[in-house]
C-alpha cells in the first residue's frame, strides 16, 4: 500500500503559488498565512519559474532594511530552476531522497503546469499514519 502512494495523493492544491513580480512583503504574508516554508513562483501559464523560501525572504528583508534600497520583489529573491516533481512520483522514493540541504517543499508539475505542492510535513504525516499507526486526524483536517 505504502509503495503505491504517489505525490498526487498527498499534495496540497489549495495554496496559490506566487506570481512573478509579487512584492516581497506580499510574499512573506503569503508564506505566513499558509504555514509553509516556501512556495513555487509561476508565470502566467502556471509554469514553475522559481521558488522562494522563508530563508530567502529573511535574507532579503535584512538586506533591504539595512540598505534601505527599493522594495525587492519575488523575482529578486527566488531561486531559478527549482526542483519539481511529477504527480506520479512515489512518496517512498521522495521520502528517501529527502536530506540535508534538500527542499522542504516540492512543486508538483504536470505537463509543464503547477498542480500542487508536496511538503515535508505532509510526507511525515502520511508515513506516520501508514507505518506507525500515528493518529494524525486533527493534523490532516488542518491542512
Amino acid at each position: 500500500m505504502m509503495r503505491s502512494l504517489k505525490a498526487s495523493d498527498i499534495m496540497l492544491n489549495h495554496i496559490e503559488p506566487l506570481r512573478l513580480g509579487t512584492p516581497l512583503p506580499a510574499v512573506v504574508k503569503h508564506l505566513l498565512i499558509n504555514h509553509v516554508t516556501g512556495l513555487p513562483v509561476v508565470d502566467g501559464n502556471r509554469k514553475v519559474v522559481g521558488f522562494v523560501s522563508e530563508q530567502d525572504c529573511i535574507h532579503a528583508l535584512l538586506v533591504s532594511n539595512y540598505h534601505g534600497e527599493g522594495e525587492p520583489s519575488v523575482d529578486d529573491v527566488m531561486i531559478s530552476k527549482p526542483v519539481t516533481i511529477s504527480p506520479e512520483m512515489s512518496v517512498v522514493d521522495l521520502a528517501q531522497n529527502l536530506g540535508h540541504g534538500k527542499p522542504k517543499v516540492y512543486p508538483v508539475e504536470d505537463h509543464g503546469r503547477l498542480v500542487g505542492i508536496v511538503t515535508r510535513t505532509a510526507i511525515l504525516a502520511e508515513l506516520a499514519r501508514l507505518g506507525a499507526g500515528v493518529d494524525v486526524g486533527r493534523f490532516a483536517e488542518a491542512q
